[in-house]
């Protein structure tokens, strides 16, 4: 978990972005993969359902729509119902679409999926049909759609190229909106399509290329990550980069800046679904990144989520600030990482709550974790979202316990609850009592064993709304008692 990453999320500002690419409307038939036809070895799709999603620059203004930036989209369509529909899906998304124009001589790019299920398993990608026309804007065109973006360029933060290389991103286009972005002191990122001539992205702020569209630039393979950062820093010196992301699927990004430095971004690994889209998100969220001035490596962590959560569902679909956020809490189950002071702690239970997650408190000794702590905790963990485990130091359990105890030292002890798959959080305090981590965190549950008493921080919890509970002990099971069981076989021996 990255404390600093989530504080660059939760500070991040809401930009605007002009998106200047091709616009693809994605269509999907979903099915039942039954058996094969009778009348062709071909698989027969019992279609159940079908569905219209947005594809291409239309797809990553969608996504940084749903990363809460504004933005406007550049682009054509056809005069065809396609391109009505598309541009209403993308109105309905809260894109700007001023400076879309209409092509009477082609037709609205869409690509048909059809996805099959076999025996109710996940489903998969079966054919996909494409109807496009890959020739360039005629000039007529392209001359209205140059002087459209020329007049948007100044009311945006960044400028975000999404080239599918049909036809839209002609080397005019390009080179007139890099220049005047330029000019403009405002970054341009370039997502490079499958078929372009790279020289024509010459003097853009960053590109994402993947390992295919790397190899096709600079005529070197990227099998490994030292060859990802030989090709980067060659893209970053031929093409006048400030800094170039290469993407590298499970591997992460690697990233070579314009001072011949680099470094390698790995990504936790994910069941992966569908790699539709992926490229897409990681382009919206470095952009939406680059327009609120974050560094290179920040985008490359955050790309690193995005792109992760997007390949995680079936489809395109936009990832939200929020989903990220969930990610970044809940995404490392490293031990250490586990382990907060009280700041740290502070601010990760402030993102949970903006997420709408129950926060559970319980404090204790916890020395020699045992049997009874582990159940307890299990069903303090069933109570809420997170669990929190604030841990007596080892000065507070002295004057708790006696000069004796405690028997474990207070980081062993943090580690070995940290260790349990159901604690979210560990902190350690010096205080007698929890009740200022309970006036800082306000958690939602307060949790005690049977064994206590007395709940110290009950009437400060209840006054803001909080709910106590006490849980049930199990018997004949506590620290004191294995500490004297101990010592008897000690002093037998």
């Amino acid at each position: 978990m990255s404390y600093h990453l989530i504080d660059v999320l939760q500070q991040l500002g809401h930009p605007r972005l002009l998106v200047i690419g091709d616009l693809i409307l994605d269509r999907y038939v979903w099915g039942e993969a039954e058996r094969v036809s009778q009348e062709a070895p071909v698989i027969l799709l019992r279609q159940e359902s079908d569905e219209m999603r947005l594809g291409g620059a239309a797809n990553v203004a969608n996504m940084i729509r749903g990363l809460d930036a504004d933005v406007t989209i550049a682009g054509v369509v056809g005069r065809d119902s396609d391109g009505e529909e598309l541009q209403a899906s993308l109105i309905n998304a809260g894109v700007d679409c001023s400076t879309l124009l209409i092509d009477e001589s082609r037709p609205t790019t869409v690509k048909m999926r059809f996805i099959g299920r076999a025996q109710s398993r996940h489903p998969h990608q079966i054919l996909r049909v494409d109807r496009e026309s890959r020739h360039a804007l005629p000039t007529a065109i392209e001359d209205d759609f140059i002087a459209q973006v020329l007049s948007q360029i100044q009311r945006h933060q960044a400028v975000l190229i999404s080239d599918y290389s049909k036809g839209v991103c002609t080397p005019r286009v390009l080179r007139t909106v890099i220049d005047a972005a330029k000019a403009a002191g405002i970054p341009v990122l370039v997502d490079p399509g499958p078929k372009a001539n790279f020289t024509d992205y010459r003097g853009a702020t960053a590109i994402t290329p993947n390992r295919l569209e790397t190899k096709l630039a600079t005529g070197l393979e990227v099998r490994s990550t030292d060859d990802a950062f030989v090709a980067g820093q060659q893209l970053v010196e031929t093409l006048q980069l400030e800094h170039a992301f290469v993407t590298l699927d499970k591997d992460g990004i690697s990233l070579a800046l314009n001072d011949g430095s680099g470094e390698l971004f790995p990504t936790r690994k994910r069941e992966v679904y569908d790699i539709t889209g992926a490229g897409d998100m990681v382009l919206a969220m470095i952009g939406v990144g680059m327009a609120d001035g974050l560094s290179p490596q920040d985008l490359c962590r955050l790309a690193n989520v995005a792109g992760g959560l997007e390949v995680e569902r079936i489809g395109v679909v936009a990832i939200t600030r929020q989903e990220i956020l969930g990610d970044l809490l809940g995404g490392s189950r490293k031990v250490h990482e586990k382990i907060s002071d009280l700041n740290e702690l502070a601010r990760l239970v402030d993102a949970r709550k903006q997420l709408g997650q129950k926060v559970v408190f319980t404090n204790g000794c916890y020395d020699l974790l045992h049997a009874g702590h582990v159940q307890y905790l299990q069903e303090a963990a069933t109570l809420g979202d997170c669990l929190i485990v604030a841990l007596n130091s080892d000065d507070s359990t002295r004057r708790l316990k006696g000069p004796t105890r405690p028997v474990i030292s207070e980081q062993q002890r943090s580690m070995m609850l940290a260790a349990l798959e159901c604690v979210d959080h560990a902190v350690i305090f010096n205080e007698d009592t929890p009740l200022a981590l309970l006036e800082r965190l306000r958690p939602n549950v307060l949790v005690k064993g049977g064994t206590t008493p007395v709940v110290v921080g009950r009437e400060l919890v209840e006054s803001y709304g909080g709910e106590v509970r006490v849980l049930s002990e199990v018997p004949n099971v506590s620290t004191t008692r294995i500490v004297s069981q101990i010592r008897t076989l000690r002093d037998a021996a």
